[in-house]
């Protein structure tokens, strides 16, 4: 019961010095002062879509500024991998294809047939 007491009394003087500061001071540190310092306080000019005015980056948003950038980077180190790697590889036309792909269709029927008649 004592300790139930003393608690009692610890938290009513804390409450005291909170609520009746002694200085102006502690009566201003109290006081909430953020005012707008939300995302509803701006700073400097209105931010637009990098497709509004593609010319000038320093007006863009930034998380446009990022994205545009990142793919600038992107396209930049595909394009000198393909450039120094010597382009698109091996090409096959359509013809070339079409050949290809009779030659084997034409060896793989000789093989079954030559596996279904052992003989001939």
């Amino acid at each position: 019961m004592a300790k139930l007491a003393a608690a009692a009394a610890r938290q009513a003087s804390i409450l005291s010095r909170i609520s009746s500061p002694k200085s102006p001071a502690q009566a201003a540190a109290l006081i909430h002062r953020r005012g707008r310092a939300g995302a509803a306080d701006h700073h400097g000019p209105a931010r637009i879509n990098f497709w509004q005015d593609p010319m000038s980056p320093s007006k863009w948003k930034e998380e446009h500024f990022v994205i545009v950038s990142l793919s600038g980077w992107g396209v930049l180190i595909y394009g000198g991998y393909k450039f120094f790697t010597g382009g698109k590889g091996k090409e096959e036309s359509l013809v070339e294809y079409q050949v290809d792909t009779l030659f084997d269709l034409k060896l793989c029927r000789e093989i079954e047939s030559t596996k279904s008649n052992p003989g001939k």
